[in-house]
């Protein structure tokens, strides 16, 4: 059994200002994404600018808290809203989704797509790439908060997490930060060094993306007022995602189905 690292989950506190390792996760994410979309954005032809770049990275911002919050509430929490809507605006008591959070970057790189003049895809194909630091990043976020872990395992592998209970568990947020952040990023990464069809990069990532979160779904613990959604095993994390893998099929499908212009 390995030993969990009980770090604080207040990175610095500065009187009565607690700046969490878990807000720190995320700023990491935006200032990495914008460093290597911006490095993307100086190549010849690419499309973009510095400019556009960092009004991107903003509006991925909004998209992400927003909409990552409105969806733990609706997706996880529905029957805590009916009861009391006013948990919507609670973000201090913790709860994000990115399937929530998703939804909120794609209504949000519309609209900035509008006053930017690109189209949707456009956008998604160019900012898809740098989506994994981010989520690697609040995966590694979660472990060091203690949360989001796994079932109960007899393996070597496994860790007493302070809030779940007294049996070693899976670190799921771990086999998570390695899926859905390093081997996300290297695929999406690699994939898109050189010119792809339109919807072909966002078709990687929702596929790719969908397939890593159903997996790891079989170790982590179900959200405690859910269970499981059917089947005894099937989780709200895996319903959630069996959509993403059918959309990134499709998308491959049309971008390789016959020839249309190259995302930058």
């Amino acid at each position: 059994m390995l030993k969990y690292p009980e770090i604080d989950p207040v990175a610095v506190s500065l009187g009565p200002l607690a700046i969490r390792w878990y807000g720190l996760m995320y700023l990491l994410g935006f200032v990495s994404g914008y460093w290597l979309l911006a490095k993307r954005a100086e190549r010849p032809n690419s499309g973009w600018t510095k400019e556009q770049v960092s009004d991107l990275i903003f509006y991925g911002a909004m998209g992400v808290i927003l909409g990552g919050r409105v969806g733990y509430v609706l997706f996880y929490n529905f029957s805590a809203f009916l009861d009391n809507p006013i948990i919507l605006l609670q973000v201090w008591n913790g709860g994000m989704s990115f399937h929530g959070g998703m939804l909120g970057v794609m209504f949000a790189m519309w609209w900035f797509g509008r006053k930017a003049g690109k189209t949707l895809f456009d956008i998604l194909d160019f900012g898809a790439p740098i989506v994994p630091i981010g989520l690697g990043a609040g995966r590694i976020g979660n472990f060091i908060g203690g949360e989001l872990w796994g079932r109960v395992t007899d393996g070597p592998w496994g860790m007493v997490f302070p809030t779940g209970g007294p049996d070693p568990r899976h670190p799921s947020q771990l086999y998570q930060a390695a899926l859905e952040g390093v081997a996300l990023f290297t695929i999406l990464w690699l994939f898109s060094r050189t010119n792809r069809p339109k919807y072909a990069v966002s078709g990687m990532f929702s596929l790719w993306y969908g397939i890593f979160r159903f997996t790891v779904e079989f170790v982590r613990q179900p959200d405690s007022h859910l269970g499981f959604i059917a089947f005894d095993w099937l989780t709200m994390g895996q319903l959630l995602s069996l959509p993403l893998i059918g959309v990134g099929l499709f998308l491959l499908f049309i971008a390789y189905r016959k020839p249309v212009a190259a995302s930058a």
